[in-house]
């Protein structure tokens, strides 16, 4: 029986897949500022890139604590893909830590 097999249903470059593989490898490790530079790195190639804006949620949340940026990483992706089941689960998460004003 071979790997899982996903649909790469976003388009994801060769390169881009790599990156991202590598960029969770490294938060995995706990080289956070080099999962984040390789992340925002791929961000400034593409604004929109829903699985890039997610797992910077996730680095943001759980990794640093930051709550309030990791809730406008997936406040992004539910702009663009309000179906986002997890941006919705994980936002909602996170701003349970947060007080608005």
């Amino acid at each position: 029986m071979g790997a899982p097999q996903w649909k790469n249903i976003y388009e994801l470059s060769s390169d881009q897949i790599n990156k991202l593989g590598e960029a969770e490898d490294k938060m995995e490790s706990m080289e956070i500022n080099e999962a984040e530079s390789i992340l925002l790195g791929l961000l400034d190639k593409d604004k929109n890139c829903i699985p890039v804006l997610n797992i910077l949620g996730h680095l943001h949340g759980r990794y640093l604590s930051d709550f309030e940026t990791s809730i406008e990483y997936y406040d992004k992706v539910l702009q663009l893909e309000p179906d986002n089941s997890w941006a919705r689960d994980e936002r909602r998460r996170y701003r349970r830590y947060v007080t608005y004003d």
